[in-house]
């Protein structure tokens, strides 16, 4: 179930509404350095698309950023081919892409991807929607054609947004990019909300008194499907999706999304300042990163970074991408780094868990007609069992199809976290067998499944930040600490980015942004400034600060 928007809109968020995509598109640039500073050396930690889209505009203002990667470049953008199918990937972390993310589509732009729209539930793209709840199924393709339940449900979302969180008047204001009335409500719903998870903004909502409506929006939801596993999260946090249209009218990438932060590895941008025509990042590492890191360190005015294969090299300034998680247990750091409020917010971070499972198939079978019903065999599925979302892909009728049989996040997620890959598709066809009796699915698979749960792996521990009810003023810490320029020396330098930091985590968008302001970080830091006609986000930062909550009151 989804809210129609205005094509205008975009991913400006209303807690710091500058518009980082004018600011890329700008032809004045994002700014210069000292010419002393060319060819400085900077430490970016991690290649996912934070770090990539860092590292690449470093290196367009002239600057040798050197990355790190403790794994594989991409990050939660990983596509994975399929054995003897290289065309065809599994999409294990982002997969799917809103139209108004504009910061990323201006580098997915500028490498020429192509992109289709994503098979949602009950989106315009998606042939048929199955909702099987309680064992009860419904099959339709629009979501007029579902019984009254589901539209009272509906209703009383779209009742709840505009009632209580002005949803026309934000969502004109972002629109027409009307900071000052943007701001001016946003803020007075932060004050208002900061302590109200999203199951209790429902529940207080008078048009979901009905526990019944509750339960169904949970597990049906708006947007890409469910969303009861977000209920203990901050409303805020799903109130920052619905307003930028983050959660509709989404796209994926042709060939996987890995491709965006890799493409950025190789492009050879044509207006580098310093760098002779040609130069790209894989040209500056000679094609590989350095492995991951160790330490982080204060070394005089600048910094010492060490590898886990104990090399060390000294850098003017480091930029961190990884969740904030890992300085905590994978990476020492210099304490002194950050200020003891930004340790707590680093702490107190909380990340959603989520699992995947995806399979090859011979062909698309799930088009086949059903004889019985002339329905499809097979749809995309939303379900209170353990698949609870099955999304179906295919490149047309003679090649292979690809099934992600189960997406799922939290303690759905924690369902899956001690099977292997094979005992988890043995479950996943048990439960899709009680849905689609008679569809033999694994008559088409071919070959080993493909799994994977973000909470275990080791450089993640989790699949993205969602803050829970409270938590606006450690969010806020992490979000402004690319602004240096009133902290002591020992904590300049240093900057924190990646989708995490940002106010829409979970959304490529926050990791490309936020990797921005550290751009902005380190111009400000080496010396460096934007032009007059195109200021940064640290240029702007007193009139788009995010609201200040009081502390001891």
């Amino acid at each position: 179930m989804t809210s129609a928007s205005p094509a205008a809109v975009t991913m400006l968020v209303p807690d710091f509404p500058f518009s980082y995509d004018g600011w890329l598109h700008h032809p004045a640039g994002l700014g210069t350095l000292p010419p002393e500073r060319a060819g400085t050396p900077v430490a970016v930690v991690g290649g996912g698309m934070a770090g990539m889209t860092a590292a690449y505009e470093l290196m367009r203002l002239g600057l040798r950023p050197v990355v790190y990667e403790a794994e594989q470049l991409g990050g939660r953008m990983r596509s994975v081919p399929f054995a003897g199918q290289p065309d065809r990937v599994a999409e294990m972390g982002a997969m799917r892409f809103p139209l108004s993310a504009r910061s990323l589509f201006h580098y997915v732009d500028l490498l020429g991807l192509r992109t289709s729209p994503f098979p949602n539930p009950l989106a315009a793209s998606t042939p048929s929607t199955l909702i099987d709840l309680e064992g009860e199924r419904h099959r339709v393709s629009v979501a007029d054609m579902l019984p009254d339940v589901y539209q009272e449900v509906a209703t009383a979302w779209e009742k709840a947004l505009h009632e209580r969180a002005e949803l026309v008047t934000v969502r004109d204001a972002i629109a027409r990019r009307d900071v000052e009335t943007l701001k001016q409500v946003w803020n007075r719903l932060v004050r208002e909300f900061d302590d109200e998870s999203f199951y209790g903004f429902l529940a207080t909502s008078p048009s979901f008194r009905s526990f019944r409506h509750r339960e169904i929006f949970g597990q049906v939801g708006f947007g890409t499907g469910g969303w009861d596993t977000d209920f203990p999260n901050s409303v805020l946090e799903i109130l920052r999706v619905i307003y930028t249209d983050a959660d509709d009218h989404q796209v994926s990438i042709a060939g996987g999304s890995q491709q965006v932060p890799r493409g950025l590895w190789e492009h050879a941008p044509a207006d580098c300042a310093h760098w002779p025509a040609g130069t790209s990042l894989a040209s500056l590492h000679g094609g590989t990163a350095r492995p991951g890191v160790r330490e982080v360190a204060r070394d005089g005015d600048g910094f010492t970074v060490t590898d886990v294969r104990g090399r060390r090299e000294r850098y003017a300034a480091v930029v961190y991408t990884p969740h904030v998680w890992t300085l905590l247990n994978r990476v020492r750091t210099d304490p002194a780094l950050l200020s003891a409020p930004l340790w707590t917010a680093v702490e107190r971070t909380h990340y959603m868990g989520a699992s995947k499972l995806f399979v090859l198939t011979d062909r698309p079978f799930w088009h086949d007609t059903d004889p019985r019903t002339g329905a499809p065999v097979m749809s995309m599925t939303l379900t209170d069992r353990m698949p609870r979302g099955v999304y179906l892909f295919d490149e047309g009728p003679d090649g292979p199809g690809v099934m992600c049989l189960s997406y799922t996040w939290n303690d759905d997620s924690l369902k899956m976290a001690t099977l292997s890959a094979a005992e988890r598709l043995d479950v996943l066809l048990e439960k899709l067998g009680a849905i689609y009796p008679g569809v033999d699915i694994r008559a088409h698979v071919i070959g080993d499944p493909v799994a994977i749960t973000w909470e275990s792996e080791p450089h993640f521990m989790g699949a993205f930040k969602s803050n829970l009810p409270g938590h606006y003023r450690y969010q806020r810490r992490l979000f402004t600490q690319f602004m240096q320029g009133g902290l002591p020396a020992e904590q300049r330098g240093f900057f924190l980015c990646g989708d995490d930091v940002s106010w829409t985590a979970g959304f490529a968008e926050g990791a490309v942004t936020t990797a921005l302001n550290a751009v902005w970080g380190v111009l400000d830091h080496l010396g460096g400034a934007t032009h007059p006609d195109n200021p940064g986000p640290g240029d702007l930062f007193d009139t788009l600060a995010p609201v200040e909550l009081p502390y001891d009151d």
